[in-house]
């Protein structure tokens, strides 16, 4: 996996240890760039000391549901057990004390323990998803025509447009990840697109969430899909 001006193909070039960025509804995905503003003083100092070292940040959702913690502010809410890293590849102080950066996905990791720290913020070992770094998605695998057939009936039923010259030179990988990033779907539905164990599976999972969204707000899908 090329990121930025880092090469990561291995798990010895994932370091044992990462800070780790708690957000709900945050979904950051292998080659996916996930913009970020930053105004958070333990956030800001945690930017801080990762551009100064590997530049490396690890997303993760905070656990939801009925195991969720309500306090936003709680030191220590549970975290759910599969997150993103990502590398800092783009960085700007905008004079009023925050950062606007853009994460862009290495690879998928699972918490393996807390560690201690110093910090305001919180660091984990982590084991990350040696797969990703590989990055032989099986492009030809995913039902293309059924996602941009899902992809077309939300925006129809929304009244939204795309560039759809964009769309159809994009890759499969790339359209897949794009769309399960940019879906405005709740921490639940983003936590299954990323803990889908290849590319077809969260092509998949993104056409049946469409699919079941659509179907409660509009009724019949089969008319809202043709």
């Amino acid at each position: 996996m090329q990121v930025g001006n880092a090469r990561y193909l291995k798990a010895e070039d994932v370091p044992e240890t990462i800070p780790v960025f708690p957000l709900t509804g945050a979904l950051l995905l292998p080659g996916g760039q996930l913009p970020l503003n930053i105004f958070e003083p333990r956030y800001l100092s945690m930017f801080d000391d990762a551009l100064a070292g590997s530049r490396l940040i690890g997303m993760v959702q905070p656990v939801f549901g009925e195991h969720r913690v309500d306090d936003p502010a709680a030191d220590a809410p549970a975290l759910c057990q599969v997150g993103c890293l990502g590398r800092i590849t783009s960085f700007a102080e905008t004079g009023d004390g925050r950062y606007i950066t853009s994460l862009t996905g290495i690879c998928r990791y699972r918490l393996i323990g807390e560690a201690r720290s110093h910090k305001a913020y919180r660091t984990f070992r982590i084991a990350p998803f040696v797969a990703d770094l590989a990055g032989h998605d099986d492009e030809q695998s995913v039902d293309r025509e059924a996602l941009l057939a899902a992809f077309r009936a939300y925006l129809d039923a929304n009244k939204l447009e795309a560039d759809w010259e964009s769309v159809e030179r994009a890759s499969n990988t790339t359209l897949v990840n794009s769309m399960s990033m940019m879906s405005p779907y709740g921490p639940a539905e983003k936590q299954a697109l990323l803990e889908a164990p290849d590319l077809r599976t969260r092509a998949e999972t993104l056409i049946a969430i469409t699919e079941i969204v659509l179907a409660r707000s509009f009724g019949d899908i089969d008319t809202v899909l043709q």
